[in-house]
This record gives structure tokens, C-alpha cells and sequence, in this order.
């Protein structure tokens, strides 16, 4: 199985720092590194922060960073990210161990953290060449994840010295109000205007079911599984908040596409969600509810706030790239499933009415 684990490959050039730079600042901190610099290599995806591995003779350890480019002011939070995952492993054991923190942006350009490298499997769109998993694994891998996703809204968030994370009571409110305003500050003249939308989810957003640790990125390309296709780990913590845990399902469940969706939501598929043996998006919400004794009146809300949630970061990427703060060529297109998701987003509105 080893030739299953995740590789990082090139660095991309407008991604590139320094090696010998870094290496100076973290053997200041860490014991043992000799006096060579890491061999640099970069993990692919990065369209929020970006991942490096650091390759030393006798360890592997990874670098987190911003992207490059305009970025929203609250985003890319390197501090934030880099205290919830202290704070958590103690007492959630699926986070990697935090190395060092550097808040001098000199060093490459900006803040940045590292930490000891997860090793693993991600499966991304699809599952890795050679890995060949039957109906009955696929579902009992679903499961295994979706129970890390209510454990982790079980989590003691002052034991984990996280209390102070969020802002409290209207979770709700504020998502609807801020995930508007970020559409609107990141809206091009080639994608729709979303009124209705927003003002849809404006005028019907419930009363918050409960305030508890969310990840806010919860997907399988976020996750690592051990050789046994266990959940080792969870990355990626860099939107995790005090928050209302359905708002956090109704985000992962925008990424979960079926084998039977419409041929636009199948090309957006990142994750293998469409196989045999994958819980629908139906059972997963209901496998949440019945282990977490939460419940809700209507999905329709949180549904609909998860695909708009999914324009608005699509959105912002593709401004980056509109804005010229990025060339990777694979946001050229977003634009395009923006306008799509404003579309899914007025049919379920239009079916949960009639």
C-alpha cells in the first residue's frame, strides 16, 4: 500500500520561497536538522493555503502558507490555524503535531507554520490507481468519516482552551450576512448577481441548533486514511471556528456528488463520492442526526447555504485569477460553475416551495 501514500511533486514557480531561508529560521527551533537545506516539494490542490514538504535526511516535515495575491482580510489566518490544532491535539487526536510558528513575513513573504508531516492516503476525485475498495469498505469508510466529523462537534472546546474561538449565539445570521457580502466584494461582471439567493437565505434561516468546534472544509481531500483505510488524520483547519454544527454539514454536503447528478454537478466532482456503497447525501444527513440526537425541521436551508457557501469560494478564486493575483490556469473556468450553482440553488428553492 505504500505506493499509495500522498506525494507532493513540483513546486510551482509562483509559488517558490527560498529553501536555505527557511531551513535557517526552523533549525533556530528545531533540534537536529543539520545544515543542509530541505529538499522542497509542493501537494497538490492549494487553492486556499498552500502545502510544502520539507525533506530532511531522517524526517519529513510540511510548511503551510497563504496563497499568493489579494486575499479576503479574515482569510489565510496562519496563527489561527496553527493554535486550534495545538490546542486540539490533546484532546482530538486526528490532528498532525504543530513544529513552530513564524509571524516574520520577511522570511518568505508571508506568515507561515510547520508541522510534522501525516502520513497517508487522500483520495481526491478519484481513488488511487491500485487501491480497489468493494461496496461494503467504501461504506464502512463513509461511516468512519462522518463519526470523525461528529466527535469532532463533541470535542470539549474549553479543555482544548478554544472557547474564545467563535463569537457566540447567531452563527446563523452572521454566515448568511458575511458569505453575501464576500459574493458581492468578489462578484465579476460575467456571473450572476445571486438576489435572490441570498435574499432567499436571508429571510429564512433558522435559530441556531448548537455552538461547537467545526473544521468549516470538511472533505475527503482534507482527510488522511492509514493502510487500512482508517481515518489518521484531518487537515487543513485554517476556517475552523465556534459554529453551528448543521450550517458544517450543509458545506460538506455541497462537495458530495452522486453518480446519478446532473452532468455539470458530475465534472465538479472532487471526491470519490459517486461510488458504490457511498452514503447519498440524504444518508448522511440522516447517519449525522441519529448519532448526534440533533434534528431539524428542513434540510432545504442548510442545503441551499452549502452550494452558495461553494459559489462564493469558487468565486473568489476566480477573482484571484481575474485580478491577475494568480496564473494557475485551472480557475480560468470557475466562472462558469458559479453561474451553475446560482441555478441548483433556485431549484431546490423552487422544489422545497411547491
Amino acid at each position: 500500500m505504500t505506493e499509495l501514500i500522498d506525494t507532493a511533486g513540483e513546486v510551482r514557480q509562483e509559488d517558490a520561497f527560498d529553501p536555505a531561508v527557511v531551513h535557517e529560521w526552523l533549525s533556530a527551533r528545531v533540534d537536529g536538522l543539520g545544515e543542509q537545506p530541505p529538499a522542497v516539494r509542493q501537494f497538490p490542490g492549494g487553492a486556499s493555503n498552500l502545502t510544502f514538504q520539507l525533506s530532511y535526511p531522517d524526517r519529513d516535515l510540511i510548511l503551510r502558507r497563504p496563497p499568493r495575491g489579494q486575499r479576503a482580510a479574515s482569510a489565510h489566518d496562519m496563527s489561527r490555524e496553527y493554535r486550534v490544532q495545538s490546542g486540539l491535539k490533546p484532546v482530538f487526536p486526528y490532528v498532525p503535531e504543530m513544529v513552530a510558528f513564524c509571524d516574520d513575513e520577511s522570511v518568505i513573504g508571508a506568515e507561515f507554520y510547520v508541522m510534522q508531516r501525516l502520513t497517508g492516503i487522500i483520495l481526491r476525485r478519484d481513488l488511487p490507481e491500485g487501491l480497489d475498495l468493494s461496496p461494503d469498505a467504501i461504506r464502512k469508510l463513509c461511516k468512519d468519516v462522518i463519526d470523525k466529523l461528529v466527535q469532532l462537534h463533541q470535542v470539549d472546546v474549553d479543555a482544548a482552551g478554544l472557547s474564545d474561538l467563535g463569537k457566540g449565539a447567531g452563527y446563523v445570521r452572521r454566515q448568511i450576512d458575511g458569505w453575501s457580502d464576500r459574493y458581492r466584494k468578489a462578484r465579476t461582471d460575467n456571473v450572476p448577481a445571486y438576489t435572490e439567493v441570498m435574499d432567499w437565505l436571508a429571510a429564512n434561516q433558522p435559530v441556531d441548533v448548537a455552538t461547537c468546534l467545526i473544521h468549516n472544509d470538511f472533505r475527503f481531500d482534507n482527510i488522511v486514511f492509514d493502510e487500512g483505510m482508517n481515518v489518521a488524520g484531518i487537515l487543513d483547519w485554517e476556517m475552523s471556528t465556534l459554529g453551528d454544527p448543521m450550517m458544517e454539514l450543509g458545506a460538506t454536503m455541497a462537495y458530495w456528488v452522486h453518480a446519478d447528478d446532473d452532468d455539470v454537478f458530475r465534472q465538479s466532482r472532487r471526491q470519490p463520492t459517486h461510488l458504490p456503497g457511498m452514503l447519498t447525501r440524504d444518508e448522511v444527513v440522516n447517519y449525522y442526526l441519529a448519532k448526534t440526537g440533533l434534528a431539524v425541521d428542513d434540510w432545504t436551508f442548510y442545503e441551499v447555504y452549502g452550494l452558495f457557501r461553494l459559489a462564493v469560494i469558487i468565486q473568489q478564486l476566480y477573482r484571484r485569477y481575474h485580478d491577475g493575483g494568480t496564473h494557475n490556469p485551472r480557475y480560468a473556468d470557475y466562472w462558469m460553475f458559479v453561474g451553475y450553482l446560482e441555478w441548483r440553488c433556485q431549484e431546490i428553492i423552487a422544489k422545497a416551495g411547491s
